[in-house]
């Protein structure tokens, strides 16, 4: 099931949103102009569980910043070209509502709070685990987990293939996105703590959506008050 897009309009131009999509694609170019160094840059970026929790040390050369740091530093790397257009995608369709709720001061914060708290979830199973963790996915997770709080009836249109048919379809928000949820949970469920995707970070990070969406959106209208 693929999200194409959603029957939901906003009131104000979705500054951030555009700003973290162009932003993450800023980097991704960079990434791809250092050619065999783009690896180097998601070791020194990214977000390395035994470095983090353990105190593990990385070679100087790959000390460009603070383990705490990479918490910030991974939202923005990439691993491909799918990676980076996937996670775009959701966040370009779902990112302009939740923006708009929340305000941008306080999307800001949410969306950063969310990616760290999907890098925590990924990390603490596993604080001895070496493999970087990068992607925007953790924070756009708690974007949707915000969208369904906000939104669980809108019209999503989604792809759904079908062998070699794709068919349209018109669902609510929360059956989209409850779909994908538990697809994270029965994948995370499979893969463990290893490489690959990290559905935990994904879990994490759609959970701490649902729960800081509505407290955030309170402090919003209070202010607007």
């Amino acid at each position: 099931m693929i999200p194409l897009a959603d029957e939901n309009p906003t009131r104000s131009k979705p500054v951030i949103t555009i700003a973290f999509i162009a932003l993450c694609v800023l980097i991704f170019l960079w990434q791809l102009s250092l050619g065999s160094g783009g690896r180097q840059a998601i070791l020194a970026l990214g977000v390395i569980p035994a470095s983090l929790l353990q105190g593990a040390t990385l070679p100087p050369s790959l000390r460009w910043v603070s383990p705490e740091m990479t918490l910030v530093t991974s939202m923005f790397l990439h691993g491909g070209f799918m990676h980076l257009i996937g996670n775009m995608l959701y966040l370009w369709i779902f990112g302009d509502n939740v923006e708009d709720i929340l305000g941008k001061p306080v999307f800001i914060i949410f969306y950063f709070v969310c990616g760290i708290a999907a890098a925590m979830s990924q990390s603490l199973p596993d604080p001895s685990s070496t493999i970087p963790m990068i992607g925007a996915s953790g924070a756009i997770s708690g974007v949707l987990g915000a969208y369904v709080v906000f939104f669980p009836k809108r019209k999503v249109r989604v792809a759904i293939p079908f062998g070699f048919f794709i068919q349209i379809l018109k669902l609510p928000a929360f059956v989209v996105l409850i779909f994908w949820f538990v697809l994270q949970l029965i994948n995370g469920a499979s893969a463990g703590s290893g490489g690959g995707v990290a559905f935990g970070a994904h879990i994490g990070g759609f959970i701490a959506g649902v729960i800081l969406a509505p407290i955030l959106a309170v402090v919003t209208r209070k202010k607007a008050e």
